[in-house]
This record gives C-alpha cells, structure tokens and sequence, in this order.
C-alpha cells in the first residue's frame, strides 16, 4: 500500500475526539448513564481518550470497556483463515444504559452490525449510538454513526488508515492506495 495523503496528525485527531466527548455529553444531555465500548482494537484506546476528555469536561467518569466482535461478523472467513480473537471487557452491566460504541473507521457498517449483536448478547440498552473517528462512506447496511470526527470520502481503491501509538506508535490518519 502507498500512503497518498495524512489527513489528520495528531493534533487534528485530538480536536476530533474532544469535539466527540463534548457531543456525547451534549446529547444525553450529561452522562449519568453513558457507558463506552471500543470496537477491538483501535476503538478501544479512541474510547479511553473519549472517557478522558469527558472526565475534564463533566467531572465525572464514564465507564469504560473494550468488545471483540470476531465472531459477530458475517464476513468472518472473509477476513482470515485463522482471525484474531481479542478479549471483551465489559466491568459493567449494560442493562437500561446509553451505550456508546467507539470504533475507529466507519466503512460497510459490518463492524458496526457485529458491535450491537454482540452488545445485544450482554443485555438490553435503553440506547445503543455509535462514535466513529472517520466516517469514509460506502456503506453497505443502513447504518450511520451518531458521532462523527471527520467524514473522508474514498473510492474503493482507497483506505483510512487510523495510527496510534498503542499499535503503531505515532498518531495520525492517513489516506493509502491499494497496490495495483
């Protein structure tokens, strides 16, 4: 793959997620009930920053957990012969709660698809809304993010590329070419 542009460095990227937390805070009008989930694995630190920046913003601290969709997803075989299964990290029930999922790029909405399944198998949310950091379109089932930090239009040529420093070490997004 060939990088074409940085879209985001990590300033800009900072912005997106603050911006985020204060529209989440915003819209359940404070949170009391809100609990965050990243979307294994760069939705999980972008939901720890996310909880972060509520905590400067509310005083308070949203509680906070990691889901791993693998076996959620109906392209499962699709992805890999042998998928990497990470590990759900739910510290808290999900019953009657505003649950907000955190992923890092919003492409077909599979991903998005597989996270309420697999929130759905946990209890019953009052809410379930979805923050994604880029949005980059082509969807494929109807579903559209409450939360957006950028919306990039690609062709499917193309793909975002979210870096952080947990699995990359440095932080940014950037625009890449598929290899012809």
């Amino acid at each position: 793959m060939k990088q074409k542009a940085q879209i985001m460095d990590g300033a800009a990227l900072s912005r997106a997620l603050m911006r985020i937390s204060h529209e989440i805070t915003e819209k359940n009008r404070g949170v009391d009930n809100v609990v965050l989930l990243g979307i294994l694995r760069r939705g999980e630190p972008i939901a720890r920053r996310i909880r972060d920046n509520i905590l400067k913003i509310e005083d308070t601290e949203v509680p906070c957990g990691s889901l791993d969709i693998s076996f959620y997803r109906d392209d499962l075989t699709l992805l890999a012969d042998n998928p990497r299964v990470g590990q759900t990290r739910l510290p808290f029930d999900v019953n009657d709660r505003d649950v907000v999922l955190v992923d890092d790029v919003l492409y077909t909405g599979r991903t998005a698809r597989a996270a309420i399944e697999a929130v759905f198998r946990c209890g019953r949310p009052r809410t379930i809304q979805l923050a994604e950091l880029v949005d980059r379109g082509h969807r494929e089932l109807p579903i559209r993010a409450d939360y957006v930090g950028k919306n990039i239009p690609t062709s499917r040529s193309e793909l975002i590329e979210v870096r952080l420093p947990e699995y990359d070490g440095e932080t940014g997004v950037y625009l890449m070419e598929r290899d012809t």
